[in-house]
């Protein structure tokens, strides 16, 4: 889930434009024929900017390994389901993550 978000620039590029507090964003959608919406953003939250840093980290970094300790440890805040590394669902993780995210803004 994690390398799929990854890469979809469009996430990262809305996350690097929301770490910056007061930045309006425009969001369009040519595929809904929709009005552009004009979002202005507040302080990202810890799940927010620990998806940031992760994904940036994840795109620019030399070494071979990337560990998403901080991005986890702010999910099992959110949803204390997923501490202990049980086996878990993809999907669910993915669900948990955005709906996460959502709830900073």
């Amino acid at each position: 889930v994690l390398q799929n978000l990854s890469q979809t620039p469009v996430l990262r590029e809305l996350l690097k434009e929301a770490k910056m507090p007061g930045t309006t964003v425009k969001i369009e959608s040519p595929e809904l024929s929709m009005e552009p919406q004009l979002i202005k953003l507040d302080q990202p939250g810890p799940l927010t900017l620990a998806m940031y840093q992760f994904l940036t980290e994840i795109q620019e970094t030399k070494k071979g390994v990337v560990t998403p300790k901080e991005l986890f440890a702010q999910v099992c805040k959110k949803a204390t389901r997923f501490k202990g590394y049980q086996q878990q669902d993809s999907h669910e993780l993915l669900r948990y993550l955005l709906d996460g995210m959502r709830a900073e803004e």
